[in-house]
């Protein structure tokens, strides 16, 4: 199961994996957190964490907790979800909505008024709240050609490229990969989706750069990140192959792809997005977020 199913089944998690209950998660980081209440990180970016990864954990439980693990977000929340956030001094860095869909996207323009009668909504609600991404997708291809895709999905996202400039908030489509997880998704190399934003030319239409997709599809991701970095407004995370842990047991240097990460001058959010699959889900939580804590 992916994180498309997860979240528009409703399931927000994977009980597969999940390898231990919300108390027993919760309780096995206690002391730590208790005790780094006030965590300073030093990156110049933010940390952030998918809450799709954590399904079984309630919101709430889980707000308390990574606050004190150096994490500001917990993302990929629809509007209800947002005021939670706020109680416990967190935001979320990349909202959605529960009509917001993977596979049917913008390169279709089936969808096109549907979609522009809907965003714009969420944009002002997301600038009300202080939200400073809101998602999009282009859709699986469906047979379409990558150029047809390309000039749909601009045309689809123009209009809605100005709303978001006017509230202020980025609409940022997410790079995935197609061979893996993501089946005949289009957006799914970083070049496709530079020739979009550059065809759209708004400085609110960004792309989200999930680091193991990408892996997955191209690989060079640092000099990937470099060379398009003025494209990217948002990061996610998780090893490579199985979307687990970002530690040893898998082939991406996190250390080093967050120093070049630093070193383009980014100061906007990192999201942890893969699935643990250790009994101690939140200290290995904590583990990926001090691996991602770099200085350039």
């Amino acid at each position: 199961m992916n994180r498309r199913e997860a979240i528009q089944n409703g399931l927000l998690g994977l009980a597969a994996v999940q390898t231990t209950t919300m108390s027993g998660a919760l309780a096995a980081c206690e002391d730590k957190t208790n005790s780094a209440k006030n965590m300073s990180t030093k990156a110049p970016f933010r940390h952030s964490v998918c809450k799709w990864c954590y399904g079984k954990m309630p919101l709430e439980g889980m707000a308390e907790q990574v606050k004190g693990i150096g994490i500001t977000s917990i993302e990929l929340l629809g509007v209800d979800e947002w005021p939670i956030l706020k109680k416990y001094g967190l935001t979320c860095a990349m909202g959605t909505a529960s009509w917001i869909s993977l596979t049917s996207g913008f390169n279709d323009p089936n969808n096109h008024a549907k979609l522009q009668s809907m965003y714009p909504e969420l944009l002002k609600k997301a600038a009300d709240a202080g939200i400073p991404n809101v998602i999009c997708f282009s859709g699986n291809r469906n047979g379409k050609g990558e150029q047809e895709g390309l000039d749909n999905c601009a045309r689809g996202l123009e209009k809605l490229a100005k709303e978001a400039e006017k509230a202020g908030v980025n609409l940022v489509m997410e790079l995935l990969n197609s061979k893996v997880d993501h089946k005949d998704y289009q957006c799914d190399h970083t070049e496709w989706g530079v020739k979009l934003a550059e065809k759209i030319a708004s400085p609110r239409f960004k792309l989200l750069y999930d680091i193991y997709h990408m892996q997955i599809m191209e690989g060079d991701v640092i000099a990937t990140i470099r060379k398009y970095q003025q494209y990217i407004a948002h990061y996610h995370t998780a090893g490579v192959p199985g979307r687990h842990e970002i530690d040893e047991n898998q082939e991406l240097n996190y250390h080093g792809i967050m120093k070049a990460i630093a070193a383009t001058g980014y100061t906007g959010f990192v999201a942890q997005e893969f699935i643990p699959v250790v009994q101690n889900q939140l200290d290995t939580l904590r583990k990926a977020v001090e691996i991602c804590d770099v200085t350039a």
